[in-house]
């Protein structure tokens, strides 16, 4: 599990899949930053991971500040599947 900000808005939301790194990961969750004060595009904060990793994040079994953290542009993120391609149940 990692934070990645995407630089950007390449159109996901929370349970996209997305190509990064070479691996299939889930955006687990979403947060938009930057929509009233800057910076000049918004950015997405993600917490990405694999199906592997959901139950651990569902039970916050994982400490947020050291998670590793990465910063991509929008145009250089992969969507495998939209968050509407895919039922969750």
């Amino acid at each position: 599990m990692k934070r990645l900000i995407i630089h950007g808005d390449p159109g996901i939301r929370k349970n996209a899949v997305i190509n990064y790194d070479g691996d299939e990961r889930v955006c687990l969750a979403i947060s938009r930053q930057g929509d009233w004060h800057g910076p000049d595009e918004p950015q997405l904060w993600c917490t990405i991971g694999t199906e592997d990793e959901r139950e651990d994040f569902e039970k916050r079994n994982y400490v947020p500040h050291w998670l590793e953290t990465e910063s991509v542009d929008a145009e250089d993120v992969d969507i495998v599947k939209r968050a509407e391609d895919i039922a969750v149940s």
